[in-house]
C-alpha cells in the first residue's frame, strides 16, 4: 500500500511537471490545445465545402471532419506524447524511487483529460450547426476512445523501447506513419473507395476507430466496413506487445 501511495505521489508530480511544461511555456498556454484543432477543423470545412455541396455524410462539414479529425487525434496525439515520456525524463528516472512507467502514466492521463475537454468543446459547437441533429450513440463513442488509447498505447511502450535500441527503426516508423492521417478515413467514407483500396484502408485499425467514432453521431451502417472484432484483437495484441517489449528490455534508466 505504501508503494502504492509512493507511486500516485510521483504520478501526481509528473502531471504538474507535465501542465507547466507542455502549457506553461507558450503564449495562450492551455488555450493553443482548443485553438489549434477548431483552427484546422475550420479551415478544412471552408476549403472542402468549396468543392461540395455535402460532406460524404450528415449536412454538415465542421461536424463531418471534426468526426473523424477527433478520433484520428485520440490515437496520433496519444501515441506520440507517450512515446517520449521517458526519454524526457530521463534525468529524474536516476531516482530510484522513480518508475519509467511514473511518467508515461502521467502524461496518458494529461493527454486523455486534453483530448476529452478539446473533442466536448468542438463537437459541442458543430453539433449545434446542425439543423437536424443525430442522438449520440454513447457506447460507440467510449469505445472508439478506449481503443484509440488502447492502439496508442501498445505502439508507444513498443517505441519507447525500439526507438532507443534501434535508431534506424525510429525513422522507418517516423517515414511509415506520415501518410497514416490520409489513409485513416478522416476526410472520407472507407466504403466509398473502389476496390482493392477499399480494402487496404480497412486493414488499417485506425480507419475502424474513426468509423466507429463517426456512428456515434451518424448512427451504424451494415455497409460502413466496421469491423469491431477485428479492431478489439487488433487493439489487444498491440497492446499486449508493447507491455511486454516495455517489460522484457527495460532500458528506459540508461544514461544520455
Amino acid at each position: 500500500m505504501d508503494h502504492l501511495k509512493s507511486h500516485i505521489r510521483i504520478v501526481s508530480a509528473f502531471l504538474l511537471r507535465e501542465v507547466a511544461t507542455r502549457y506553461g511555456r507558450s503564449p495562450g498556454g492551455y488555450l493553443w490545445a482548443f485553438l489549434e484543432p477548431i483552427a484546422y477543423v475550420a479551415v478544412m470545412s471552408v476549403i472542402f465545402g468549396a468543392f461540395a455541396r455535402l460532406p460524404a455524410l450528415g449536412a454538415s462539414f465542421p461536424l463531418f471532419f471534426a468526426t473523424g479529425f477527433l478520433a484520428y487525434n485520440m490515437y496520433s496525439g496519444m501515441a506520440s506524447y507517450l512515446t517520449s515520456a521517458v526519454s524526457a525524463n530521463k534525468g529524474l528516472l536516476q531516482y530510484p524511487t522513480v518508475s519509467p512507467i511514473d511518467p508515461i502514466v502521467a502524461r496518458g492521463i494529461l493527454q486523455a483529460i486534453t483530448s476529452l475537454l478539446v473533442a466536448f468543446v468542438i463537437l459541442w459547437v458543430t453539433r449545434h450547426g446542425e439543423k437536424h441533429p443525430h442522438s449520440l450513440l454513447w457506447g460507440d463513442i467510449i469505445e472508439a476512445m478506449v481503443f484509440a488509447w488502447a492502439l496508442a498505447t501498445g505502439v508507444a511502450l513498443g517505441n519507447i523501447v525500439l526507438f532507443e535500441r534501434f535508431p534506424l527503426y525510429e525513422k522507418l516508423f517516423g517515414i511509415i506513419m506520415r501518410p497514416l492521417f490520409v489513409l485513416s478515413g478522416v476526410f472520407y467514407v472507407p466504403r466509398q473507395m473502389p476496390h482493392p483500396f477499399r480494402e487496404f484502408l480497412l486493414a488499417n485499425p485506425v480507419t475502424h476507430v474513426v468509423i466507429l467514432f463517426r456512428e456515434g453521431f451518424y448512427g451504424a451502417d451494415i455497409m460502413d466496413g466496421m469491423d469491431l472484432p477485428y479492431l478489439f484483437w487488433f487493439s489487444l495484441i498491440l497492446l499486449s506487445s508493447g507491455l511486454f517489449i516495455f517489460t522484457v528490455w527495460p532500458v528506459a534508466r540508461r544514461q544520455n
